[in-house]
């Protein structure tokens, strides 16, 4: 079973959950604002990507951090993604314990699951 991490209502994540119904894909919806995230889950994400590919710096949370706070190590960086999830780079989309997708692009989510 895939899951999707992410807010409900950020305008990436609606367009990657209307895709992903129209092509009839089943996953769960983990919610961030509802249910947070653990440190597990982020240290195993980082087995996969680095730190700096997880946190999303287009986004209003990432522009709105004082310097002082924007972490510069990946401990950082874990208690910035535990404190405030909306700076993860979203939807990831997770399968059998692998990230298979970070983001949205329908050219991408097309050779993923077309």
């Amino acid at each position: 079973m895939k899951t999707l991490f992410a807010i409900p209502n950020c305008d990436t994540v609606k367009k990657a959950r209307t895709w992903l119904a129209a092509q009839g894909i089943d996953y769960q919806f983990h919610d961030y604002k509802k249910q947070g995230i653990d440190r597990a889950t982020i240290g195993h994400w980082l087995t996969q990507k680095p730190w700096e590919e997880l946190i999303n710096r287009a986004g209003t949370t990432w522009k709105k951090l004082p310097d002082a706070e924007k972490p510069t190590t990946q401990e950082g960086a874990i208690q910035l993604m535990i404190d405030k999830p909306s700076v993860i780079r979203r939807p990831l989309i997770e399968q059998d314990g692998r990230i298979i997708a970070l983001g949205f692009k329908p050219d991408q989510y097309e050779q993923l699951f077309g």
